[in-house]
């Protein structure tokens, strides 16, 4: 029985080191309030409890009737990217700031936060103890085992692919996580800086932003196309992010 090829951790294990280093690295410059952690969580968690309160029930009638990889579809994702992530991001600011609990200083580890907890914790963390629970079951000849390899057969035959193309998929995948990370860290930087400064514009350029995962249904249309665009889209937000809030007094 063959095993899932185990060159599939390194994807989780480099994007927990980058979204960690980021934090570390924030801490080490500005000694950011740990309570960003806290803050961020709740940001981050909520935004994707509403996604998934929303998405459940209607997303089969989306799909059925906009298509798979269309523009309705693409307008489903991003709007809801849009309310909930960048919307929550702005609204935990808002009330962490307005107590007094969060300081200018926070504000890049803010950012970094929102990136953590998806790409380090959710995308991270848990694939990565998925993917060794495979590989330590999937090495014992148990009825478990066979029962897991055929599961994982059907639903995610790429796991069992010969090391050349798990490298190829690692690659893209590290790459769509540090345009996650690039992505998340911009729009929470700004919404931060746009409650902190009182600017509203940068609210404004914020929110634009969750429109990226209108990309999401023509991911599989073209891989690199859809992986090459999200990195040059976040980088330009990173970019929109810096040049908009060049001027701010720290």
């Amino acid at each position: 029985m063959q095993n899932i090829d185990i060159l599939f951790v390194l994807q989780p294990v480099i994007v927990i080191i980058i979204a960690s280093a980021l934090m570390l690295y924030w801490y080490h410059k500005s000694h950011f309030h740990t309570s960003v952690f806290l803050y961020s969580l709740v940001a981050y968690a909520t935004a994707i409890a509403f996604k998934y309160a929303v998405q459940i029930p209607t997303i089969t009638a989306a799909t059925n009737y906009f298509g798979a990889h269309s523009i309705g579809l693409g307008l489903y994702y991003g709007l809801q990217t849009v309310i909930f992530e960048v919307g929550m991001a702005f609204l935990v600011a808002w009330f962490a700031i307005s107590r007094g609990k969060l300081e200018r200083r926070d504000a890049e580890a803010y950012g970094s936060g929102l990136a953590f907890w998806e790409n380090a914790v959710l995308l991270g963390v848990l694939p990565l103890i998925n993917l060794i629970t495979y590989y330590g079951v999937l090495s014992t000849n148990s009825g478990i085992a066979h029962t897991l390899y055929d599961q994982l057969s059907a639903s995610a035959p790429g796991l069992f692919a010969p090391a050349s193309q798990a490298l190829r998929s690692v690659a893209l995948g590290v790459v769509e996580r540090v345009s996650s990370i690039l992505i998340h860290f911009a729009w929470g930087f700004l919404c931060f800086m746009a409650v902190y400064f009182h600017k509203k514009r940068l609210l404004l350029v914020a929110l634009p932003m969750g429109f990226v995962d209108f990309l999401v249904p023509f991911a599989q249309n073209s891989l690199f196309l859809f992986e090459a665009t999200f990195l040059a889209l976040s980088a330009l937000s990173v970019l929109v992010a810096w040049y908009s809030t060049r001027q701010l007094k720290s």
